[in-house]
């Protein structure tokens, strides 16, 4: 019995080893914290370079840079001016609605997204524009988060769970609305 008392009492004083239980129990917190921070800064950059790609492509419509947009050109120079988008041209969807400021109707809110659960996407209608429209331009493309089963990645891909499209990935959305400069021939 005195073995054990001076065995228990030497373990108690015995202090080597201390420091290495406590990074154990604080280290995957801290990493945690790190992964959760980095998504969420992926998720920020995205975001802005959808922003700057959509205000860029819509700014070469505005100035006639871009006379007839279409659907492809569209995606091809938001892509281009957004770089940082993961697959860009397949994962972007774009709505482009056109507006009378005389007879104004509300944009809706639900987004057109990509579909990924089916192989062919709905064609979105692209309506040539006349001189003074008013136009509202809406991209929404699927992005996959870096670490899909921890942190905010997770947190995110269950929040759209509800959404039949969305698989393991979000949606950003971006928008920019201008009005057409009178400098269209008009027929």
């Amino acid at each position: 019995m005195t073995r054990l008392r001076k065995w228990i009492g030497a373990f108690n004083a015995d202090e080597s080893g201390v420091v290495t239980v406590e990074f154990v129990i604080v280290f995957p917190i801290f990493f945690g914290f790190f992964l959760m921070t980095y998504e969420m800064g992926m998720i920020s950059l995205r975001n802005v370079r959808l922003e700057r790609g959509i205000d860029m492509a819509v700014r070469e419509v505005r100035i006639g840079v871009m006379a007839e947009p279409t659907s492809e050109l569209l995606k091809e120079s938001i892509c281009n001016y957004a770089k940082m988008l993961p697959d860009c041209e397949n994962q972007l969807e774009l709505e482009m609605l056109v507006r009378d400021v005389r007879a104004w109707v509300d944009i809706p809110t639900d987004v057109a997204c990509i579909d990924r659960s089916v192989t062919t996407q709905a064609a979105v209608e692209f309506s040539n524009l006349g001189n003074n429209d008013v136009v509202f331009l809406r991209a929404c493309i699927r992005v996959d988060p870096f670490l899909p089963t921890t942190g905010i990645g997770k947190a995110i891909v269950d929040a759209a769970e509800g959404d039949d499209a969305a698989g393991s990935s979000y949606a950003l959305v971006a928008s920019a609305s201008f009005v057409v400069e009178p400098f269209a021939d008009e027929d």
